[in-house]
């Protein structure tokens, strides 16, 4: 009996260690803001917060706690690149000069591109840190090749299109050395709390609902619909999921962030006109998790919908989240937008697309 009491004076100390130890890895400022004051009360007033909470309308079959059980199911695909996927240099002191009059695009990996617009710099979802993760020094995803820029040679970007709150597309420690020189970030409800707890001033943070819009030299940021969820510390959809519309006076650009495959994209088009680029969202999916995580084909028709003219894939080839094969969302891709007549282009990692301009795809995948 006493080594009974022992053992559980034992395992009753264990537990409480761990508890002790997880409440304080979750006050890490990684995780995130409170919701409170009149963001809090601004939320609510959302068409989407509903029952404390925003939510996918018709809701979302998927239960997101599920996804890294499902990956359990997925043996025998070759997850990573087994060679080094080519990165080609961004030369820093470019971002000095000004930015394009016309409309470039640079990818920098999974969901971040650097765009250039009638002489304005956007980023989307910049990540540029080499793991993914609260606790890096612990545990997390680690990236498959360097960004063409490290984050400290990142400069003169004017402003940050965020999709959402999980760590692959919002990264503290980008998002603080950006803010550092002055640009302002764009992000769906509630997502504010965290650039708030990080350090950014109120003045660069700007949150938006659905279809709410902003304007920049003459460029108009629209924040338009996707299906997805979101949550740092748990996935409790306690922050607006959005994609992304930038449109000039000659050019336009989609951002999709993550999303299921819907009937928003018909609608974006009905209000906001055709799509030049789109930034799709080809990685990341399941047969159990479509209708928050699209698959290359839906992602295909979601540009046809859009009536986008180029797409260039993203959220592939850097993180290794899901349970396909690593190249598989890009050879998908191209097969579907092979037989629906879509031009995708496949530029490697920090090569520059210019819409206009002949691009010669290159098979850097294939080895």
């Amino acid at each position: 009996m006493r080594r009974l009491r022992k053992a559980v004076s034992i395992l009753a100390g264990l537990v409480a260690v761990i508890v002790i130890a997880v409440y304080f890895i979750f006050q890490l400022p990684e995780f995130g803001g409170r919701f409170e004051g009149k963001r809090l009360e601004r939320m609510r007033r959302s068409p989407e917060y509903i029952g404390g909470r925003f939510e996918n309308t018709p809701p979302q079959k998927t239960d997101p706690s599920l996804l890294k059980i499902y990956r359990l199911y997925s043996q025998g695909q070759i997850r990573k690149p087994q060679f080094e996927i080519p990165v080609i240099k961004l030369d820093a002191s470019s971002l000095e000069a000004p930015a394009s009059k016309g409309l470039k695009a640079i990818w920098f990996g999974h969901a971040t591109v650097l765009v250039e617009i009638q002489g304005l710099r956007i980023m989307t979802d910049p990540v540029l840190s080499n793991v993914l993760s609260p606790v890096p020094f612990i545990y997390g995803v680690k990236r498959f090749h360097p960004p063409p820029v490290t984050l400290q040679d990142l400069s003169h970007i004017n402003a940050v299109l965020i999709s959402h709150d999980h760590f692959d597309h919002l990264d503290m420690k980008t998002i603080q050395h950006l803010a550092s020189q002055g640009t302002h970030f764009y992000m769906g409800l509630g997502v504010g709390a965290h650039l708030e707890r990080w350090g950014v001033s109120l003045e660069q943070i700007h949150e938006m609902d659905w279809w709410e819009s902003a304007e920049v030299n003459g460029v108009k940021i629209v924040c338009t619909p996707a299906r997805h969820y979101s949550g740092r510390k748990k996935m409790d959809n306690s922050t607006l999921w959005t994609s992304w519309v930038v449109k000039g006076s000659e050019h336009s650009v989609y951002f999709s962030g993550d999303t299921g495959y819907a009937d928003h994209f018909r609608e974006i088009r009905k209000r906001l006109g055709d799509m030049e680029l789109t930034l799709m969202k080809v990685g990341a999916y399941g047969e159990t998790w479509l209708d928050i995580h699209m698959d290359p084909e839906s992602a295909v028709q979601a540009h046809l919908d859009l009536g986008g003219k180029i797409l260039l894939p993203v959220h592939w080839a850097t993180f290794d989240l899901s349970y396909h094969a690593w190249d598989e969302p890009i050879l998908r891709t191209l097969s579907s937008a092979k037989d629906k007549g879509v031009h995708v282009i496949t530029p490697r990692v920090g090569e520059t697309y210019e819409f206009g301009q002949p691009f010669q795809n290159v098979e850097w995948y294939k080895r």
